[in-house]
Parts: C-alpha cells; sequence; structure tokens
C-alpha cells in the first residue's frame, strides 16, 4: 500500500512542467526527511493523508493523463521507491506515456535512484545545503552533501540537460531546485559552484518561497522571511557563475505556495 495526501493537476510547478494544462502532481504522505521549516510538514511529518493500492494509484495517474496534464509529477516519492516503480509498470502497461516527473528533496540513495534509470523522463531534485552540519541540525539528514550531491550526478546522467518541445514544456532531463534560506544557512554559493561544475547550461530553479513554517520559530536565525539582499546575492552568484537556464520566483512568492492539506485544493493559487 501507498499513502498520498493530494492529487490533481498543478500550476505552481516551473513553468515548463506546468505549462497550460499543469503537471498532474500525486503528493505522497511521509518524507525521508524532517525539516524544521517544511511548508508541506501536515503531510510530510504528521501524516495527513489517505492509503491507496498500487492499482488504484495508476488509475489516478490515468486520470490525470485524460485531464490533459503535461506530465506525472511524483512529489517525494523516495520511500514508497519499490511500491512507487511498480505502480508506473501499471499504469504504462495501461496507457500511461507522458513524461514521469521524480520530485524529490534530494536525499536519494544512489541504488533507489538506478531502480528507476529508464522509467523517470524528468528528475526535480532540491540541492538544500553545502554544510552537513547544517542538512542534519534543520533536516536530520546524516551525510547529506555527499549523497546529495552524487544523487544529482546520477540523475543527471541518466536524464542530462533539459529538453523542452515546440511549446516549451519539458520532456526529459533534470531541474535542480535550490531554496534560498535566511542568513545563507542554505550555502547557497558552494551548491550552485558544484552545480557549474556539472553543466553551465543545467537548469537551475533559484526559489524565494521560504517562509518559516513548522518548527522554524524556535530557531531564530530561520524564523523571517528572506530579504531582497538575501535574494539578490544569490541571483547575482548565478550569473557570476555562467549559467545559462535560470528559473527565478518573485520575492513575495513565500506566501503564493503556503499550502494546506486539509482542504480539496491545497495551494491558495492555482495559477503559474
Amino acid at each position: 500500500m501507498l499513502k498520498i495526501s493530494s492529487f490533481g493537476p498543478h500550476f505552481g510547478e516551473e513553468p515548463p512542467l506546468s505549462g497550460k494544462q499543469g503537471s498532474g502532481a500525486i503528493f505522497f504522505t511521509g518524507c525521508n526527511l524532517r525539516c524544521v521549516y517544511c511548508q508541506n510538514w501536515q503531510i510530510s511529518q504528521e501524516g495527513l493523508g489517505n492509503k491507496i493500492s498500487g492499482s488504484e494509484l495508476a488509475d489516478k495517474m490515468l486520470d490525470l493523463q485524460s485531464q490533459g496534464c503535461h506530465n506525472i509529477n511524483l512529489v517525494s516519492p523516495s520511500h514508497f521507491a519499490p511500491q512507487v516503480l511498480e505502480t508506473l509498470k501499471i499504469a504504462k502497461a495501461r496507457g500511461l506515456k507522458i513524461p514521469i516527473v521524480y520530485n524529490t528533496n534530494g536525499y536519494d540513495s544512489f541504488r533507489i535512484l538506478k531502480m528507476f534509470e529508464g522509467h523517470v523522463d524528468i528528475y526535480l531534485p532540491d540541492i538544500k545545503y553545502s554544510s552537513d552540519e547544517s542538512a542534519y541540525k534543520y533536516s536530520g539528514a546524516k551525510n547529506y552533501v555527499k549523497r546529495n550531491r552524487a544523487a544529482i550526478i546520477e540523475m543527471f546522467r541518466q536524464v542530462g540537460n533539459l529538453q523542452l518541445d515546440d511549446k516549451g514544456i519539458a520532456r526529459r532531463g533534470i531541474i535542480v531546485r535550490h531554496l534560498v534560506l535566511p542568513n545563507d544557512i542554505a550555502g547557497s554559493f558552494e551548491s550552485l559552484k558544484f552545480l557549474a561544475s556539472l553543466s553551465q547550461d543545467i537548469w537551475i530553479s533559484v526559489m524565494a518561497q521560504y517562509h518559516p513554517c513548522n518548527k522554524a520559530e524556535r530557531f531564530p536565525e530561520l524564523n523571517r522571511r528572506i530579504n531582497s539582499t538575501e535574494y539578490q546575492r544569490v541571483l547575482g552568484w548565478v550569473e557570476q557563475l555562467g549559467f545559462h537556464n535560470v528559473l527565478a520566483q518573485e520575492l513575495d512568492s513565500s506566501d503564493i505556495y503556503l499550502p494546506d492539506f486539509r482542504e480539496e485544493q491545497p495551494f491558495k493559487s492555482n495559477e503559474i
């Protein structure tokens, strides 16, 4: 059995994923990280969601395809990896043809990623920290930097740089997300430097949507939104390192992307 909290067309992802028809997002309950500032804490840490069989989930994937979604977006699937892989096989046998997005926090094992080779078209990982100390303090992750970077290298090996169709919709490749945190807790420059070493053509999504959710109030250094100076500094590093494909959010996006998974439509805005 699997456990999901929400599914449906989602318009708040990066434009090459959401397009005009939406990304077919399936939010899995639970997470292999425990980020103190997680905006999805209701499902990642408090377990909100419903159990579902692989066959039932395959039918939901086909329903999203029939609604015209550009892809199937598996949000935080890592802790259900074997069941998700079997579900994908069922769905594809029943006619699922749109690209599969593996939307992950990036704390993935090499073994699991190898299992998904040939089954995932688009990887959407986070690169959260460049410090193991910060990763453990704020997300409960040990040996984060080595594991995260090894995972991104493997994802990049499998699918390469992003490929778009003639309408600008992603068909294959990788987009790496980086959430800017207050007081440079994320260690943004070192993470960006690592990504540039892979390819200056790699697509990166620099996110300004940090909001002090969940348990962030217990950490004074995290208990505020980022400011313009902090965000512009990171964007300056992006330019300095020579990236060619950059997606950047508006600074006020911290209000737009706050979900409430008790609602049928968890996100306040269903627009890009």
